[in-house]
């Protein structure tokens, strides 16, 4: 339920002319969404636009023009939602945020010129560097992060590093064009370099011992003045700016003025759009890639390779499992029906056809019936995969039936997020007491949910507030920067402001389907080398 269906549209209408309200936008991997909410944190107005990264050189990018025509065309959607359902123009909301996907390198000099083209997350070529800083810090530094990125740069001997004044993420780099303020939320700073919880800033220790590293290879950078500054949730971050807005929206109906608060990455979004900031609670995100985020209640006894550490945008310490490969080899399984259902002269928008895929799952044996799939687009470093190769395996005595099929596609978008929780729940004890579930992976009721559940043998929750998704989740945030108390928590907000009247849908663990879950990783694990030699020899 949104604002908009419980209170009278000329409510509405006056917080968006008084400017009570706030705006969050985040650019996820295929689509950039702006979700404008009301004064009780609803969803009333939506934008979106689609776009999709590009391999350039063998390397995962998107271009600076293609994130602000995107985002351009992203406000006028959300612009034109407005009018048509308040019937007024969104001229000055109260707060804004922007959100990203996390990770990546985008390098600038001091005229503020792109260095070099933009890396994402989805890059894993960074592993000479990864491996290197793991050591050094005594910290599992994983290919993705930012300062992997950099180092890379350094070891390759790239021209551009002695040009460096400035790295960001992309939410940063889009925070800092329209507020003029290099700033990042401590949650997105926290995949960028690691972060001292006790201090809330970066590890200063290891910021000299990076220093001492490249100085000792003759690049003397001073990694602190690099690194944008951290803020935690809550604080402002400055405000948009005349040429901000102009930026986001060219027609000059967006004014100046907005509060914002500090730029957060996509898991820190999904952590309070799911209200799981709170210790012992955690949540899972599955899109392009896949992560499960746990709020821990103490330190882990020892590094391990497929956990990251990162924080709460509040600065609590969270253990993240990250896949790099999610749903995009389901979305092409589900075109590639699409596309037959057309040949055969049936209609079916893309809604129907996930929907009836995805229930097709449920009917499927409840180990995938000896069939095997791997979704890997791109490289996956849990399961030390430098290339993705999707690959479809089946033994010669399975059944090869659509249920099965698509639980088997089903298992294999959980099975490297199901390592890493393995490590957490089994080998280090780590206890949830609720595990939440968003993204368009759980769109569809009861299917990806149910079996999430089995995979992990937690119950899994998915909330009706949840459903706009990170948008949401800095929108709340940029909410919480323009109205919080001296005394006022982030978990406090959320849970007394938020999510009081939440409405939540659980599922428990079925043990057939944990038990066949339990069969399904065997065999995937026995078949990981197939899917190393597909990348040897290919």
């Amino acid at each position: 339920m949104t604002d908009s269906d419980v209170r009278p549209p000329a409510d509405l209408r006056e917080a968006i002319e008084q400017g009570r309200t706030a705006l969050g936008i985040e650019l996820g991997s295929t689509r950039i969404k702006a979700v404008l909410t009301g004064p009780d944190h609803a969803a009333i107005a939506v934008g979106t636009h689609d776009w999709e990264n590009q391999f350039v050189d063998r390397t995962w990018t998107y271009s600076l023009d293609a994130i602000w025509s995107g985002l351009q065309a992203c406000y006028a959607s959300l612009a034109s939602d407005v009018k048509e359902k308040h019937g007024t123009e969104l001229r000055t909301p109260g707060a804004l945020g922007v959100s990203a996907m996390m990770h990546g390198y985008l390098a600038f000099d001091t005229d503020g010129e792109l260095l070099t083209p933009f890396r994402t997350w989805r890059n894993t070529n960074t592993g000479d560097a990864a491996e290197a800083l793991s050591e050094l810090f005594a910290y599992n530094i994983p290919h993705r992060w930012s300062i992997a990125h950099l180092y890379q740069a350094v070891l390759n001997g790239e021209e551009h590093v002695g040009r460096l004044a400035h790295l960001t993420t992309l939410a940063g780099y889009v925070h800092w064009k329209l507020s003029g303020e290099q700033i990042l939320g401590t949650g997105d700073a926290s995949g960028v370099f690691p972060i001292d919880v006790t201090t809330g800033g970066y590890n200063t220790r290891m910021l000299t011992q990076f220093d001492d590293l490249v100085d000792g290879r003759g690049v003397p950078l001073k990694l602190a003045e690099l690194l944008p500054a951290v803020r935690p949730a809550g604080e402002p971050a400055g405000t948009l700016t005349a040429t901000g807005a102009t930026l986001l929206d060219p027609t000059g109906t967006l004014q100046p003025g907005a509060v914002m608060c500090p730029p957060e990455g996509d898991a820190g979004t999904g952590m309070v759009a799911t209200n799981s900031v709170a210790r012992r609670t955690g949540n899972v995100s599955a899109g392009t890639s896949i992560f499960a985020m746990v709020v821990l209640d103490g330190e882990l006894s020892r590094v391990h390779p497929e956990i990251d550490l990162v924080t709460t945008p509040a600065g609590d310490l969270v253990a993240m499992v990250h896949c790099n490969n999610g749903a995009s080899e389901l979305n092409a399984w589900a075109g590639l029906f699409a596309e037959f259902a057309t040949a055969l002269g049936v209609s079916a928008d893309s809604n129907t056809v996930f929907e009836t895929l995805f229930r097709a799952a449920l009917l499927g044996a409840p180990d995938g019936g000896g069939l095997m799939a791997f979704n890997n687009l791109s490289g996956e470093p849990i399961t030390k995969l430098h290339e993705g190769r999707p690959l479809f395996l089946r033994e010669p005595g399975s059944t090869l039936s659509l249920a099965s099929f698509m639980r088997t596609q089903l298992y294999a978008a959980l099975a490297t997020l199901r390592i890493g929780m393995d490590v957490l729940q089994k080998s280090e004890s780590v206890k949830l007491d609720r595990m939440y579930a968003h993204g368009g992976l759980f769109k569809t009721e009861g299917v990806a949910q149910n079996l999430l559940a089995a995979a992990i043998n937690t119950p899994v929750s998915v909330g009706n507030l949840a459903a706009e998704g990170g948008a949401w989740g800095i929108a709340v945030l940029a909410a919480f920067s323009a109205t919080r108390t001296e005394s006022q928590t982030l978990d406090t907000f959320l849970t007394t402001s938020v999510f009081a009247d939440a409405q939540l849908n659980t599922a428990d663990p079925d043990p057939a389907d944990v038990a066949g879950f339990d069969a399904f990783m065997q065999r995937y694990i026995t078949a990981l080398p197939i899917q190393q030699a597909a990348v040897d020899h290919s």
